[in-house]
């Protein structure tokens, strides 16, 4: 029976998240391959807790003991930074393991409790967000980390933490030195402008020249914060307006086709939507913005074209147009009148396409010979056919 003392005890979740952190730390000593192959295999043993296998099913006591002390030792953090470093199986049992804690919630706790884990990182660990943001930077750990963050998005905290995160004075996740560690959501400042430095806006580049993995992962969480939490995204575009579409037109003048059309798609259902209505007005306001969506109308390529078509009709359809804007139609108005009709011709079957295309030639037809101020009466004109060139 003396065989029976020799087998291994079942090890307890502290010690179980305490060889891990050990493991996390050694990944870039000497002894990295060992440290490798423990944490595999530790991380593996916590994914079957948490999963429990087709033998055992964990009681609910032990996970809760598990995602306690992951919180305990700071793993969410030393994980999510460690990621890109990890092998490709071991980094999907680590996302697996991110996705279930953060869906985790004790046993009989109320319907509008956040997730134990969550409700961590959001109030005292918020860099836990940044640094899975920042597996963005690896293409190992693009599609796990934007995984996970998508999964997490649907959280109005996570969003806020992403847009409002600032790597200086006054950071919410500042890992280097420590800037108002554990403040959280609680330390955003909602009202202050954005200085452009912070991790949200290290996603315009990755979407522009993170290389095609990244890119289009990044596009997908890009895409998820900018309309998923409408209230909270159209008062940081109302303040930080200029700044945005600034970098957002690197997107929508990019040269590589799939950023070019997807930007350009999501920017239409920005303005188009009704939470946005401050933004859409400030954006159709401009001269500059009118011009590069007119010189998408040409692109040769016909999706960006359709695309650059419905951000265009929001300047047309417009019934108080700027200055600036009525100016450059006026001056474009016998150009577009022989340019649209034609514009798109092979879509036939599109009603609704053919339907805005002639509401549109009917606005520009009726347009006033010269810009009036906004909100005046506008009387009804119309001008003759000329060749379509350049927006000038």
């Amino acid at each position: 029976m003396s065989f029976l003392f020799g087998r291994n005890k079942q090890k307890s979740s502290a010690e179980l998240s305490k060889l891990v952190k050990e493991s996390i730390l050694r990944l870039d000593s000497a002894g990295s391959q060992k440290a490798e192959e423990d944490l595999a295999r530790l991380l593996a043993q916590i994914k079957h807790i948490l999963q429990g296998t087709a033998e055992t099913e964990s009681s609910p006591e032990q996970v809760y003991q598990l995602i306690t002390s992951l919180i305990q030792e700071d793993l969410l953090l030393l994980l999510a930074v460690a990621i890109p470093k990890l092998p490709f199986e071991t980094r999907k049992d680590a996302q697996v393991i991110f996705s279930y804690v953060f869906r985790y919630k004790p046993p009989n706790s109320p319907m509008a409790t956040e997730p134990l884990a969550l409700n961590h990182v959001i109030n005292s660990r918020p860099e836990v967000i940044v640094a899975l943001c920042k597996g963005y930077e690896h293409r190992e750990s693009a599609m796990s980390c934007g995984t996970v963050l998508r999964e997490v998005l649907k959280h109005d905290a996570v969003a806020a933490i992403i847009l409002y995160d600032e790597p200086k004075s006054g950071s919410l996740t500042n890992v280097a030195n420590g800037a108002n560690a554990g403040k959280g959501i609680a330390a955003i400042q909602y009202e202050t402008p954005q200085t452009g430095q912070g991790i949200f806006w290290r996603f315009f580049d990755w979407v522009e020249a993170g290389g095609f993995e990244i890119s289009t992962d990044a596009f997908s969480t890009f895409r998820d914060i900018l309309t998923k939490h409408k209230p909270l995204v159209s008062s940081y575009l109302s303040k930080n307006f200029t700044l945005f579409f600034g970098r957002y037109n690197s997107l929508v003048l990019s040269n590589n086709y799939v950023t070019k059309r997807q930007s350009i798609k999501l920017l239409g259902e920005i303005l188009l939507d009704r939470a946005n209505y401050q933004v859409m007005t400030a954006y159709v306001d401009s001269a500059d913005h009118l011009k590069i969506c007119m010189n998408l109308l040409r692109d040769e390529r016909k999706m960006v074209a359709y695309e650059g078509f419905h951000v265009f009709k929001v300047f047309v359809a417009n019934p108080n147009k700027s200055m600036a804007v009525q100016q450059i139609l006026i001056k474009n108005r016998n150009k577009l009148l022989k340019f649209l009709p034609e514009f798109l011709g092979d879509r036939t079957d599109d009603e609704q396409f053919s339907d805005e295309k002639a509401f549109l030639i009917r606005q520009i037809e009726t347009m006033p010979s010269s810009p009036i101020p906004p909100h005046a009466p506008q009387p009804a004109t119309s001008g003759g056919p000329v060749s379509a060139g350049t927006v000038t």
